[in-house]
């Protein structure tokens, strides 16, 4: 087993998991040797452990424990503990998920010892660099080897930039694998009950720099959100990242307005599931609602998933349209996508990137009918 090719994934954060379980699940199935590094991004148990339980993901390897903090000394910490992880075991491959800075600092690490690397969710694009996110993304796509795109949009990006087609493959997306899997579970009425929620209400993430790092951005996105709860009762699994920011701009457990701590993977979802409406920044909320049928409206000026809002039921607004966008989405009821589901966001994009990987470990070419599919 140990003259096995080694695959190493590099998690950090909740959508990480959400999108590595599939992946995980695929290579087992086909006997590849794999380990996961947990660099703790997101540190808190309820942020991570419970995703490890409910997503069926084994133990890590090693945990970096890394924690919070700005984006040098958080990326710093990652480099540092990264390089220790990769040179001790060795991989043939080391697979990294989104745009955290744990993915950017894996990337880097491997770039300089030379080690081979792939990236889930390749191409995806908001054309902000002010994002730290969209930094990560285009980093990591430049010196990945391997690129696994998830909608048909990322391919064009890939390509707008010269990336060599023959490291690109669309494979689909593997956190709908992880919510088709999830779905037999989600039930709202156990997570209603235990939060003490009755009739409709809404649901809110709000983590993203740009809105709860600034104080006089913070504000208004809570006086936004406040507009809401004024219209329908607002839960709020609050991320630990601006967790005080946010209370200092008047976000706090008042009428209609519930602060909760962060939730599990199937908590999390069946309370999204049970929504009237949700409201957030995140960029995997935005799919996760557009399988479900929930209205999502994203407080952002742009997102790197547009497929969500020309295929889905997700709508871009600003804090000061947020409560007028809410009436509407809650007037209108039960949200239904714009048109077709996005192409392969089928529950096999796992599979679908297991057998390239493998593929690619055993030096096999895939032929250009195989390539993108990997069927």
């Amino acid at each position: 087993m140990r003259d096995q090719p080694l695959v190493l994934h590099v998690l950090g954060a909740r959508p990480n998991f959400v999108k590595a379980a599939p992946v995980v699940k695929g290579l087992a199935a086909l006997g590849v040797r794999q380990g996961i590094i947990h660099t703790g991004q997101h540190y808190d148990a309820l942020m991570s452990d419970v995703f490890f339980a409910d997503l069926g993901l084994p133990e890590p390897i090693a945990n970096l424990g890394v924690g919070s903090g700005t984006h040098a000394r958080q990326t710093a910490a990652l480099l540092t503990g990264l390089e220790d992880v990769v040179l001790e075991h060795r991989p043939a491959l080391v697979v990294v998920y989104g745009d955290v800075n744990s993915t950017l600092a894996a990337i880097l690490v491997c770039a300089k010892l030379g080690v081979p690397t792939a990236h889930v969710e390749a191409g995806l694009r908001s054309f902000d660099r002010g994002m730290p996110e969209e930094v990560n993304r285009i980093v990591t796509d430049a010196l990945s080897d391997l690129l696994f795109a998830t909608s048909p949009d990322a391919l064009a990006h890939l390509a707008n930039e010269g990336v060599d087609p023959a490291k690109v493959h669309l494979v689909g997306n593997p956190m709908i694998d992880s919510l088709f899997a999830a779905l037999p579970s989600l039930d709202p009425a156990p997570v209603q009950e235990r939060l003490g929620i009755s009739g409709r209400y809404a649901v809110a993430t709000l983590h993203r720099p740009a809105n709860v790092d600034d104080p006089e951005a913070a504000r208004e996105l809570v006086d936004a959100v406040l507009g809401v709860a004024e219209q329908v009762p607002v839960i709020v699994p609050l991320h630990p990242r601006g967790r005080q920011r946010l209370a200092e701009a008047g976000l706090v457990d008042r009428d209609g307005l519930r602060i909760v701590d962060p939730l599990g993977y199937v908590d999390f979802l069946s309370l999204v599931r049970g929504a009237a409406l949700v409201v957030t920044d995140s960029g995997g909320v935005q799919e996760e609602t557009t399988m479900l049928g929930v209205p999502c409206l994203t407080v952002r000026p742009n997102t790197e998933r547009p497929i969500t809002v020309t295929h889905g039921t997700n709508r871009l607004v600003t804090p000061a349209s947020l409560p007028a966008a809410a009436s509407k989405a809650l007037a209108d009821g039960a949200a239904t996508p714009s048109g077709e589901l996005p192409p392969l966001w089928d529950g096999a994009a796992g599979p679908r990137i297991a057998r390239v990987i493998d593929a690619w470990l055993r030096g096999d070419n895939l032929s250009p009918a195989a390539k993108g599919r990997a069927r």
